[in-house]
């Protein structure tokens, strides 16, 4: 019996797993209940929860009661107020702001962008960015207001200051074979966006007759042909340089700047 013991135990043989002893504590780790504390927590948590979603959208606590406007110029506060339509005594956070931006965007063409923005506990703040007229079309009586970038946007009765004139003469013109007329009006407001500060006040029409022929009526009298709407920037620095070379010129020709024209009195 010993030797066959001792041969058992030399070959390595395992005890079933069924006889062999468990770990300490392993079987009721298994089984084991949850602490009251954890399920202290677990119960204030969602009393939390639950107490956020009912202030929020149950309470009267965060509800909307005023609607602020700023950045208007134009456009006064009551005209983008009423399209904004602003769910006054809705809760603040179900507010849709996507879609009142949507609204003002197409019903006001004259909003380049608003901000709709939450204002915790009781307000919405729209904060509107209108678009700025670089030219003008003239339609009858009335004028249309282009801005920087080519849209036209607002049709008034009266001219605001200091804004010129786009005349598009381009009825009869080579270019509209490859350009229309969008086009060239995008080429005159490029034209417009490049011309120095004190030139830009001083210029009172952009006509354009093709796409390589556009002139600036200024005050006095005086006329720059600026030519394609291409290297406006060299242009632009030629021409103060030429003006300040000939104050007293009625002519400038700019069309090739590495060879400017001034002339007349």
């Amino acid at each position: 019996m010993a030797a066959g013991s001792t041969t058992a135990e030399k070959s390595g043989a395992k005890k079933p797993k069924s006889e062999r002893p468990s770990r300490p504590g392993t079987r009721n780790r298994r089984f084991r209940v949850p602490a009251p504390r954890v399920l202290l927590v677990a119960l204030g948590v969602v009393l939390l929860a639950a107490g956020v979603i009912w202030a929020l959208y149950g309470s009267t606590w965060f509800r909307v009661e005023r609607v602020k406007t700023s950045g208007t110029g134009v456009l006064t506060p009551g005209e983008v107020e009423a399209v904004a339509a602003v769910p006054t005594g809705a809760p603040l956070v179900s507010v849709d702001t996507e879609a009142i931006e949507a609204r003002l965007r197409q019903a006001l063409p004259r909003i380049e962008s608003v901000d709709v923005v939450r204002s915790w506990p009781h307000g919405i703040g729209l904060k509107v960015t209108e678009r700025k007229p670089v030219l003008l079309l003239e339609k009858g009586t009335k004028f249309i207001e282009v801005d920087a970038t080519g849209v036209r946007f607002a049709t008034v009765d009266t001219a605001p200051k200091g804004v010129p004139r786009l005349v598009l003469d381009v009825a009869s013109s080579p270019s509209l074979r490859r350009f229309d007329a969008d086009r060239l009006l995008g080429e005159a407001v490029r034209v417009r966006g490049e011309l120095p500060d004190e030139i830009a006040r001083n210029t009172r029409v952009v006509r354009v007759t093709s796409y390589d022929s556009v002139t600036l009526e200024l005050t006095e009298g005086r006329n720059v042909f600026w030519g394609s709407a291409e290297h406006g920037p060299v242009k632009a620095r030629v021409l103060t340089a030429l003006m300040k070379a000939s104050p007293k010129a009625g002519h400038f020709d700019v069309s090739a700047p590495t060879a400017p024209v001034s002339s007349g009195s």
